[in-house]
This record gives structure tokens, C-alpha cells and sequence, in this order.
């Protein structure tokens, strides 16, 4: 009887590809490859490297297959070994170096006190390609900390929970915690961006 892949859920291609179907594996490395990659990249900024994470990962992923349970799902359990593969291999190749665009976040105490708020501008502003390319590059310089709670978070939409799970022993507090954190530099980083963008169109210096 032939199985009609694309049609299975992950938890179905899941315990076919523990049985030792591999086909059902291919299906959910066709599934999962481009969030992952996207993932690995957005933390290493490297196409290089995040292709060579995106391999660590499915193979850890194969290779650890038949120890994954059913208790949290496919999906957040990828993220998981995704993450540690891209965290592992950003370790190594910063082994020895001192990153100059790291910047230094505050410690786990220090907020400021008042958030400037950007969320009013024109909606064609926060969607220009300007204003994008300014995200990314406030998202590099995020700690690393910050940056891989915030990358699960907001843009792999996960929920606070499934972040503490990829992100294991971290615990809910602390995703919010760092996810605060990290919206509060991001948010400071665009106010500044719109300052200054406002003052050119003014004609200030």
C-alpha cells in the first residue's frame, strides 16, 4: 500500500521514521528544512555556516530520533537540536576572537525606566525596506542571549513555553525576562533610527 507522505502528520511520519522508514524522514526534512535553515541563519549571519548547522541538525535530528517522545511536539523538539547545532558552531568559530559588533546588553537587573514609543509611525515606514535592513542589523547586535530568545520567539512565533523547552533548563520567567529585554534595545535602536530620519527630512543636521 503506498503511503501518501505529504498527507501524514509529524507525529504519523514520527514513528514511521522510528521504525525505520526513512522516506517519512525526508518528508519532515522537506518539512522543517527552511525554518531551520532560517533559523541558523538569522543566528550565525553566515550562509555558509547555517547551511553546515542545517546538516549538524537533521543528522543529530536522525540520530536522535528514536529517543524523542511524544510528549512536547516534532516541531519544538527540531528547534531544539536546530538551536544547539547553530549555538555550537557560532561557539566554535568565535573561539579565540572578540566580536566587534557584539554589543554589551544590560545585566539581568537594568531596564530603563521609560520606552520610547515608534509603534505610531506610518505603517509604509515600519514595512520600507530601510527600515527593515535597520531591524536586522539591531537584531545582530542583540547579545547572543537575548537574540536566540528573540528569534524564537517573535519571529519563529513560538510561545514563551515552547522557547523554555528548546532553550532547556531556561525556565518561562526567564524567556520573558530576556524577550523584554530584548525589545526594549530593539525599540530603542528604531526610535533613534526614526529620529534621525525625521531630522533629514527636516533638513537638520
Amino acid at each position: 500500500m503506498k503511503v501518501a507522505y505529504r498527507e501524514q502528520a509529524d507525529e504519523a511520519l514520527v514513528r514511521m521514521a522510528q521504525a525505520g522508514d526513512t522516506r517519512a524522514f525526508d518528508e519532515l526534512v522537506v518539512r522543517y528544512r527552511d525554518r531551520v535553515y532560517r533559523l541558523a541563519l538569522r543566528i550565525l549571519r553566515h550562509e555558509e555556516d547555517a547551511a553546515e548547522a542545517l546538516q549538524d541538525a537533521f543528522l543529530s535530528a536522525f540520530r536522535g530520533l528514536n529517543k524523542f517522545k511524544a510528549e512536547s511536539t516534532f516541531s519544538t523538539w527540531l528547534y531544539r537540536v536546530a538551536t544547539n547545532a547553530a549555538l555550537m558552531r557560532y561557539r566554535r568559530r568565535r573561539e579565540g576572537h572578540i566580536s566587534l559588533e557584539q554589543s554589551q546588553g544590560p545585566n539581568d537587573e537594568a531596564e530603563p525606566l521609560a520606552i520610547p514609543d515608534w509603534s505610531a509611525q506610518p505603517l509604509e515606514e515600519l514595512l520600507d525596506a530601510e527600515t527593515r535592513a535597520v531591524m536586522e542589523e539591531s537584531i545582530g547586535r542583540l547579545p547572543d542571549d537575548l537574540r536566540t530568545v528573540f528569534l524564537l520567539r517573535d519571529v519563529e512565533e513560538l510561545t514563551n513555553a515552547q522557547v523554555a523547552e528548546v532553550l532547556e533548563p531556561l525556565t518561562v520567567a526567564a524567556v520573558k525576562s530576556r524577550l523584554h529585554r530584548a525589545r526594549v534595545l530593539l525599540r530603542e535602536d528604531l526610535d533613534r533610527y526614526f529620529k534621525d530620519k525625521g531630522r533629514r527630512r527636516a533638513g537638520k543636521p
